[in-house]
């Protein structure tokens, strides 16, 4: 139960930076890493438009952010959180990373690895495995998600 709380608040921490990945013209996604004590080393959300990059997805930042605070490419003993489920891309970054576990909140049956059936962390041939949960704070993560893609579409159709 101490455990589930913890994702709660961790998520909703998540959550604040996907609502600045929202007012910066993001995909309002965001991403804390919480070390074995809990405390957060990184947190991050996408900045993929503002810098014109396409691996600049909040997972990625978010590693690269806890590697250099850390001064380790390998994040054991370290649970993260975000928004959205990962893609193929970032769940396998994840594996790379080391870490944990994962936690996600709104499903992504479009672009989300596990959603898609990628599921690396579960492929015995690798050297890493960790435990995913999806679905916490389902409905806030899904919200804002839908609330930028809804103002987008209404921007895109006014500009015809």
């Amino acid at each position: 139960m101490i455990e589930l709380k913890n994702d709660i608040w961790n998520m909703r921490i998540a959550l604040e930076e996907a609502e600045k990945a929202y007012r910066e013209g993001e995909v309002p996604v965001g991403c804390v890493i919480t070390n074995s004590s809990g405390e957060i080393v990184a947190k991050t959300h996408n900045t993929k438009e503002t810098n014109k990059v396409a691996t600049e997805h909040a997972e990625i930042l978010a590693i690269v952010e806890a590697s250099k605070a850390l001064g380790e490419w390998r994040l054991t003993d370290h649970d993260v959180y975000v928004t959205l489920e990962p893609c193929p891309m970032c769940l396998y970054a994840l594996m790379q990373a080391r870490v944990s576990r994962v936690i996600f909140g709104a499903y992504d049956s479009k672009g989300g690895a596990i959603s898609l059936g990628y599921e690396f962390q579960k492929d015995k041939r690798f050297n890493h495995s960790f435990d995913i949960m999806g679905g916490v704070e389902h409905f806030q993560c899904s919200k804002i998600l839908s609330d930028f893609f809804r103002e987008r579409r209404t921007l895109y159709k006014s500009k015809f």
